[in-house]
Protein backbone atom coordinates (compact mmCIF):
# COMPACT_ATOMS: atom_id res chain seq x y z
CA UNK A 1 0.00 0.00 0.00
CA UNK A 2 2.44 2.52 0.68
CA UNK A 3 4.45 1.94 -2.73
CA UNK A 4 0.80 3.71 -3.59
CA UNK A 5 0.94 6.83 -2.05
CA UNK A 6 3.42 8.76 -4.29
CA UNK A 7 1.03 7.93 -7.45
CA UNK A 8 -2.22 8.79 -5.36
CA UNK A 9 -0.26 12.13 -4.17
CA UNK A 10 0.29 12.95 -7.90
CA UNK A 11 -3.15 11.52 -9.41
CA UNK A 12 -4.29 14.20 -6.64
CA UNK A 13 -1.77 17.33 -7.74
CA UNK A 14 -3.05 16.93 -11.32
CA UNK A 15 -6.65 16.90 -10.88
CA UNK A 16 -6.25 19.64 -8.44
CA UNK A 17 -4.26 21.48 -11.03
CA UNK A 18 -7.36 20.33 -13.76
CA UNK A 19 -9.26 23.20 -11.84
CA UNK A 20 -9.34 26.09 -14.49
CA UNK A 21 -10.29 29.13 -12.39
CA UNK A 22 -9.62 31.73 -15.34
CA UNK A 23 -13.10 30.30 -16.68
CA UNK A 24 -14.40 29.09 -13.43
CA UNK A 25 -14.23 32.24 -11.84
CA UNK A 26 -15.32 34.33 -15.07
CA UNK A 27 -18.86 32.68 -14.98
CA UNK A 28 -18.53 33.36 -11.31
CA UNK A 29 -18.32 37.14 -12.21
CA UNK A 30 -20.48 36.84 -15.51
CA UNK A 31 -17.72 37.90 -17.46
CA UNK A 32 -16.86 36.43 -21.13
CA UNK A 33 -15.22 33.20 -20.93
CA UNK A 34 -11.30 33.61 -21.62
CA UNK A 35 -11.43 31.00 -23.97
CA UNK A 36 -13.18 33.57 -26.78
CA UNK A 37 -11.23 36.80 -27.00
CA UNK A 38 -7.58 37.74 -27.18
CA UNK A 39 -5.03 35.31 -26.38
CA UNK A 40 -7.98 32.62 -26.14
CA UNK A 41 -5.98 31.15 -23.56
CA UNK A 42 -7.65 30.48 -20.03
CA UNK A 43 -4.89 32.06 -17.91
CA UNK A 44 -4.49 35.70 -16.03
CA UNK A 45 -3.41 37.41 -18.21
CA UNK A 46 -6.06 37.12 -20.99
CA UNK A 47 -8.78 37.44 -18.08
CA UNK A 48 -7.16 40.94 -17.46
CA UNK A 49 -8.53 41.74 -21.23
CA UNK A 50 -11.87 41.36 -20.04
CA UNK A 51 -11.13 44.92 -18.11
CA UNK A 52 -11.40 43.60 -14.48
CA UNK A 53 -8.50 43.52 -12.53
CA UNK A 54 -10.65 41.91 -9.27
CA UNK A 55 -11.18 38.56 -11.64
CA UNK A 56 -7.63 38.48 -13.19
CA UNK A 57 -6.12 38.73 -9.90
CA UNK A 58 -8.34 36.08 -8.24
CA UNK A 59 -7.02 33.29 -11.07
CA UNK A 60 -3.58 34.11 -10.93
CA UNK A 61 -3.79 33.54 -6.94
CA UNK A 62 -5.82 30.14 -7.48
CA UNK A 63 -3.74 29.23 -10.65
CA UNK A 64 -0.73 29.58 -8.16
CA UNK A 65 -2.35 27.79 -5.10
CA UNK A 66 -2.64 24.91 -7.87
CA UNK A 67 1.14 24.54 -7.71
CA UNK A 68 1.60 25.52 -4.42
CA UNK A 69 -0.44 23.43 -2.54
CA UNK A 70 0.66 20.05 -3.26
CA UNK A 71 4.06 20.65 -2.51
CA UNK A 72 3.35 21.83 0.47
CA UNK A 73 0.93 19.10 1.53
CA UNK A 74 3.47 16.63 0.50
CA UNK A 75 6.43 18.37 2.79
CA UNK A 76 4.25 18.30 5.50
CA UNK A 77 2.02 15.37 5.76
CA UNK A 78 4.06 13.05 3.67
CA UNK A 79 6.81 11.90 5.42
CA UNK A 80 5.00 9.04 7.92
CA UNK A 81 3.81 7.88 4.19
CA UNK A 82 6.96 7.78 2.61
CA UNK A 83 7.01 10.60 0.77
CA UNK A 84 10.13 12.42 -0.17
CA UNK A 85 11.54 15.01 -2.70
CA UNK A 86 10.69 12.47 -5.55
CA UNK A 87 7.28 12.54 -4.97
CA UNK A 88 7.45 16.64 -4.65
CA UNK A 89 9.05 16.29 -8.15
CA UNK A 90 5.78 14.30 -9.70
CA UNK A 91 3.54 16.79 -7.41
CA UNK A 92 4.87 19.56 -8.89
CA UNK A 93 5.10 18.52 -12.46
CA UNK A 94 1.42 16.70 -12.29
CA UNK A 95 -0.18 20.02 -11.10
CA UNK A 96 1.50 21.83 -14.04
CA UNK A 97 0.53 19.40 -16.40
CA UNK A 98 -3.16 19.75 -14.94
CA UNK A 99 -3.33 23.01 -16.05
CA UNK A 100 -2.01 22.42 -19.29
CA UNK A 101 -4.13 19.88 -19.84
CA UNK A 102 -7.29 19.80 -17.68
CA UNK A 103 -9.50 16.37 -18.07
CA UNK A 104 -12.47 18.58 -16.38
CA UNK A 105 -12.16 21.04 -19.80
CA UNK A 106 -11.46 18.54 -22.34
CA UNK A 107 -7.31 18.88 -22.39
CA UNK A 108 -7.61 22.50 -23.24
CA UNK A 109 -5.79 24.57 -20.49
CA UNK A 110 -3.66 27.05 -20.56
CA UNK A 111 -0.01 27.93 -20.82
CA UNK A 112 1.01 27.17 -17.04
CA UNK A 113 3.19 30.35 -16.11
CA UNK A 114 1.40 31.09 -12.75
CA UNK A 115 1.24 27.09 -10.97
CA UNK A 116 4.83 26.73 -12.50
CA UNK A 117 5.79 29.58 -10.36
CA UNK A 118 2.95 28.48 -6.92
CA UNK A 119 4.65 24.97 -7.60
CA UNK A 120 8.46 27.00 -7.56
CA UNK A 121 7.12 28.97 -4.37
CA UNK A 122 6.30 25.73 -2.89
CA UNK A 123 9.79 24.23 -3.50
CA UNK A 124 11.42 26.95 -1.93
CA UNK A 125 10.29 30.59 -1.43
CA UNK A 126 13.79 32.26 -2.33
CA UNK A 127 13.30 30.37 -6.16
CA UNK A 128 9.76 31.46 -6.67
CA UNK A 129 10.48 35.35 -5.45
CA UNK A 130 13.69 35.27 -7.95
CA UNK A 131 11.73 33.32 -10.64
CA UNK A 132 8.78 36.04 -10.09
CA UNK A 133 11.00 39.10 -9.57
CA UNK A 134 12.48 38.35 -13.12
CA UNK A 135 9.04 38.15 -14.48
CA UNK A 136 7.58 41.46 -13.14
CA UNK A 137 11.50 43.07 -14.08
CA UNK A 138 11.00 41.83 -18.04
CA UNK A 139 6.94 42.86 -17.67
CA UNK A 140 7.48 46.16 -16.25
CA UNK A 141 10.26 47.05 -18.91
CA UNK A 142 8.96 45.39 -21.53
CA UNK A 143 4.90 45.62 -21.45
CA UNK A 144 4.79 41.77 -22.71
CA UNK A 145 3.36 38.78 -20.38
CA UNK A 146 4.87 36.05 -22.98
CA UNK A 147 8.49 38.07 -23.24
CA UNK A 148 8.12 38.14 -19.28
CA UNK A 149 6.75 34.65 -19.17
CA UNK A 150 9.83 32.86 -20.81
CA UNK A 151 12.46 34.91 -19.32
CA UNK A 152 11.18 33.91 -16.18
CA UNK A 153 10.69 30.09 -17.46
CA UNK A 154 14.42 30.13 -18.93
CA UNK A 155 15.67 31.66 -15.42
CA UNK A 156 14.12 29.44 -12.94
CA UNK A 157 16.58 26.01 -13.66
CA UNK A 158 19.51 28.40 -13.51
CA UNK A 159 17.97 29.93 -10.17
CA UNK A 160 17.58 26.12 -8.91
CA UNK A 161 21.09 24.92 -9.48
CA UNK A 162 22.27 28.08 -8.59
CA UNK A 163 21.17 28.35 -5.63
CA UNK A 164 22.72 24.39 -4.70
CA UNK A 165 24.39 24.30 -0.94
CA UNK A 166 24.01 28.38 -0.72
CA UNK A 167 20.08 28.40 -0.36
CA UNK A 168 18.73 25.31 -0.82
CA UNK A 169 20.21 21.23 -1.96
CA UNK A 170 19.29 20.75 -5.05
CA UNK A 171 17.63 17.79 -5.57
CA UNK A 172 17.76 15.92 -8.73
CA UNK A 173 14.40 14.74 -9.22
CA UNK A 174 13.30 18.35 -8.56
CA UNK A 175 15.46 19.72 -11.19
CA UNK A 176 14.27 17.92 -14.29
CA UNK A 177 10.76 18.72 -13.25
CA UNK A 178 11.77 22.05 -13.20
CA UNK A 179 13.97 21.97 -16.36
CA UNK A 180 11.21 19.91 -17.94
CA UNK A 181 8.19 23.06 -16.35
CA UNK A 182 10.40 25.34 -18.24
CA UNK A 183 10.87 22.82 -21.77
CA UNK A 184 6.75 23.31 -21.57
CA UNK A 185 6.21 26.94 -21.05
CA UNK A 186 8.51 27.83 -24.07
CA UNK A 187 6.49 25.45 -25.92
CA UNK A 188 3.48 26.37 -24.75
CA UNK A 189 4.21 29.94 -25.52
CA UNK A 190 5.28 29.25 -29.44
CA UNK A 191 2.89 32.05 -30.99
CA UNK A 192 3.81 33.63 -28.54
CA UNK A 193 7.44 34.14 -29.86
CA UNK A 194 6.26 34.28 -33.21
CA UNK A 195 3.82 37.36 -32.54
CA UNK A 196 6.93 38.91 -30.98
CA UNK A 197 8.80 38.77 -33.70
CA UNK A 198 6.95 40.14 -35.76
CA UNK A 199 5.87 42.89 -33.77
CA UNK A 200 2.60 41.78 -33.19
CA UNK A 201 2.16 40.34 -29.75
CA UNK A 202 -0.34 42.14 -27.69
CA UNK A 203 0.98 44.34 -24.61
CA UNK A 204 -0.39 44.39 -20.53
CA UNK A 205 -3.19 45.80 -19.93
CA UNK A 206 -4.73 45.56 -23.62
CA UNK A 207 -8.38 45.08 -23.03
CA UNK A 208 -10.13 42.91 -25.71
Amino acid sequence: MEALYPAMATVAAYLLGSLSFAVIVSRLMGLSDPRSYGSKNPGATNVLRSGSKVAAIATLLLDAMKGFLPIVLVRTLGQPYGLEEGTVALAALAAFLGHLYPVFFRFEGGKGVATALGALFGIHWALGLATGGTWLIVAFFFRYSSLASLAAAVFAPIYYLFGHRVVWYADKAIAVAIVVMAMLLVWRHRENINRLIQGKESRLGRKK
